[in-house]
């Protein structure tokens, strides 16, 4: 539900491999890319995710393309799974493009300031951390969906935050934990049915015995947002009543206008394709802007009152360019802004650079080769759940994309499993502590660039307070490493 292929495509998804291919010639690109990676960073700062980071990653992949030569493997192989990747990231594409038209029209409409001005009444920065985990959670298992997540109630919190003065990156960080806890927990998430289906297992048994190591993750990281929320400086609340005025005065707020949004959560649930379900909500934002907000619309083409052409000119505008609503305050400014389809092209570009390099790394067989030398390193129980942890992050790292790291893994080490007397729901569990919550760390893989994009965060910003998301893959190592609930794969079990 992320936008991107199914777990129908990537179950019979081809997995090149090159017995030729030496382990420290597959990790030549990867150290190459980290290399120029952090100097990059070092030079450009934040700026780096605009356009040079894009540039290092075609590097990369040019890297990971001399060593494929080397190894006799052809141009056309490479090619070709390049073209596979970035096939299998078309959805993606075309939602990052849909979020950026929802966005601006749940801006113009007053879908996204109402949001504020209700929550600014509801929430206080003590509380509010630990109430962004909760909210996205509780949506996040019902859409199955932490992209969906990311990109509405998501985008409002970041909003309500920043009003309250709470650092960016903290309120990210509460949104993707709680996102990415119902992505991982909701029987309709993509990845959640896709796990067990590489490791031969039950999507209900799964979901079940996650809940040994999620649960005690989630809980850890409401307490330490419960922690940050109670040494947070309060001085934003002094402030909330002149903002209230300041909205108010801006918009017609109305409770009607979180129709749009239940509408478009209610799609998601009734399993509606995602793209269209942000398009029927960018349509009613749309509408609604033109019923609530007629002034506002009018104001953005510069007509004094709305007619047909403006309303047209106002909402195609807000859908497809940058807009700012001006209001009486500096802050709220700054904070009534969307950049439209406009401004998710640096993430398109970010993803497409990604999957180059992610394509040439698998057309080479440096992929399979660096996950089958994690697999030989594991010599015990641990060690078996340590190799699948980091291969799933190398996958994450080196691929670029969350379905691989979950794929290519499961393939590889479902029979080490069995042969181990291990039931599949060790893998598969593994599979999701570590391939799926940590794929938003990455700035380059398509969900980091996906949520980086879409609240407006670096991920350098929101990295230490996405916790659920790191911490996961060390709690499923400690339950392996004490040996807690390791189940065993029992006669009956297997013939289940």
């Amino acid at each position: 539900m992320k936008g991107k292929k199914g777990p129908k495509y990537r179950q019979t998804e081809h997995i090149v491999e090159n017995r030729e291919l030496k382990i420290w010639e597959a990790l030549i690109p990867v150290v190459a890319l980290v290399a120029m990676l952090a100097y990059n960073v070092y030079i450009f700062g934040d700026d780096a995710i605009s356009g040079s980071n894009q540039f290092i990653l075609l590097l990369g992949g040019a890297v990971a393309a001399i060593v494929g030569f080397a190894n006799k493997v052809s141009y056309k192989q490479m090619i070709a799974e390049v073209a596979e990747n970035v096939k299998s990231t078309t959805g993606a594409l075309l939602i990052l493009l849909m979020v950026g038209a929802l966005a601006g029209t749940w801006l113009i409409s007053g879908i996204i300031p109402a949001m504020i001005y209700y929550g600014l009444q509801i929430l206080n920065p003590t509380i509010f951390l630990a109430a962004c985990v909760i909210i996205c959670a509780i949506i996040s298992v019902a859409t199955g969906s932490s992209w969906t997540t990311s990109a509405t109630v998501g985008i409002a919190l970041i909003g309500i935050g920043e009003a309250l003065n709470i650092s960016l990156g903290m309120t990210a960080g509460a949104v993707l934990s709680g996102a990415y806890f119902g992505d991982k927990m909701s029987p309709l998430s993509d990845t959640t049915n896709l796990a067990p289906a590489m490791s031969g297992g039950d999507l209900f048994d799964h979901i079940k015995y996650m809940t040994i190591t999620t649960v005690p993750t989630i809980l850890i990281t409401l307490i330490v947002f419960i922690l940050i929320g109670l040494s947070l400086d309060t001085t934003g609340t002094a402030d909330t009543d002149a903002i209230l005025k300041s909205i108010g005065t801006t918009f017609n707020i109305s409770a009607w206008l979180f129709l749009v949004p239940v509408i478009v959560i209610i799609l998601i649930v009734k399993k509606t394709p995602p793209l269209a379900a942000l398009l029927i909500g960018t349509l009613l934002g749309a509408l609604f802007a033109l019923i609530f907000q007629p002034e506002i619309v009018a104001g953005l083409t510069g007509a004094k009152r709305l007619d047909l052409a403006s309303g047209y000119k106002g909402i195609l505008n807000a859908i497809t360019l940058e807009t700012n609503i001006p209001t009486d305050n500096p802050t709220l400014t700054k904070l009534f802004s969307a950049k439209g389809m406009n401004g998710m092209l640096g993430t398109i570009w970010l993803i497409l650079c990604a999957m180059v390099f992610g394509g040439v790394m698998d057309g080479i067989g440096a992929l399979s080769r660096i996950t089958k030398s994690l697999l030989a390193m594991a010599k015990s129980t641990f060690g078996l759940f340590a190799s699948t942890v980091g291969s799933c992050l190398a996958l994450n790292i080196t691929a670029s994309d969350q379905y691989l790291a979950i794929v290519v893994p499961g393939k590889m080490f479902a029979k080490a499993y069995k042969d181990r007397g291990l039931a599949p729901e060790n893998l598969s569990r593994t599979l999701e502590d570590s391939g799926t919550v940590t794929s938003v760390l990455i700035p380059w893989n398509t969900c980091g660039a996906y949520h980086s994009g879409v609240l407006g965060v670096s991920v350098s910003d929101y990295f230490m307070y996405a916790i659920f998301n790191w911490l996961s893959p060390i709690m499923t190592l400690l339950f392996a490493a004490l040996g807690i609930k390791i189940r065993q794969l029992t006669s009956s079990a297997a013939s289940e």
